[in-house]
């Protein structure tokens, strides 16, 4: 074999497989293009599809992110995560509107500008109130009328009794209180018959009367409740217990340097 023989065939030997002649692979490509004209041309199709597809629907999803931002949440590996500084921004307003509500209109002279208050002695004399009302019904006439009852008087009366038997309460309301006798009635003369009206809504009630006709007893749970509620007392337990801490609340709303605290 010649020298120019060994190059040619050296150079066949080492040509990557698969390699043909130009004029080989240029009649291929020829055939090849006019067998899968068809195909290629539907590929065309479905590529100018997605790309109008896509044109369409992006500024859709651009919208959707966009909500997504202002309603404070944004998906991020698949969830939805609240955005914390959204809410940071937003400052609460409700220790505002909480300090706003407690401050109430007072429903009677006696009574403070806070829910479940009375004024005290010293500023109810200032302002020349002597005398405390309240209305009742009578149990055997249904008669209605309004009674009304000493102010230093009554006070002195319960004060005394809480103080000389606070010992033996054990911090709960006796009998007397917790199934307290009712007044008598003025108009058939009748005894133990009239009742005094609790105002359904609770910032209505008339707490200063019911506590010197000593007839707080009449209220429900609930009631007192609320009364501990919105005067920082321990409001659960039996209603002997909560009745207790609702007759010491009073009296140190009206005698604050008073011994009343349980």
């Amino acid at each position: 074999m010649s020298d120019s023989e060994s190059d040619d065939y050296l150079r066949l030997t080492l040509s990557p497989p698969g390699s043909r002649s130009q004029s080989e692979t240029s009649s291929q490509t020829t055939s090849s293009t006019t067998t899968s004209n068809a195909p290629q041309r539907a590929a065309e199709d479905n590529a100018m599809a997605l790309t109008m597809a896509t044109s369409q629907y992006g500024g859709m999803a651009s919208d959707l992110y966009a909500h997504q931002r202002v309603s404070g949440q944004v998906r991020k590996g698949g969830f939805s995560q609240s955005r914390r500084s959204v809410v940071a921004e937003r400052p609460s307003s409700r220790g505002g509107a909480a300090a706003k509500e407690e401050r109430i209109e007072a429903p009677y002279p006696w009574a403070a500008e806070r829910r479940a208050a009375v004024q005290s002695l010293e500023a109810l004399r200032a302002i020349g109130i002597s005398r405390i009302w309240g209305e009742v019904t009578c149990k055997k006439c249904d008669g209605h009328q309004r009674v009304e009852v000493v102010l230093e008087e009554g006070f002195s009366k319960v004060s005394s009794f809480f103080l000389s038997n606070r010992d033996s309460m054990h911090d709960r309301a006796p009998m007397l209180w917790y199934s307290p006798r009712l007044l008598d009635c003025s108009l058939c003369q009748q005894a133990d018959c009239v009742r005094p009206i609790v105002a359904s809504k609770k910032r209505a009630i008339n707490w200063l009367f019911l506590l010197l006709t000593q007839t707080l007893g009449l209220c429900t749970l609930e009631q007192l409740k609320y009364f501990c509620k919105h005067n920082r007392k321990h409001r659960t337990g039996a209603k002997d217990r909560v009745l207790y801490l609702t007759y010491a609340g009073l009296l140190k709303q009206l005698y604050p340097p008073g011994p009343y605290d349980p």
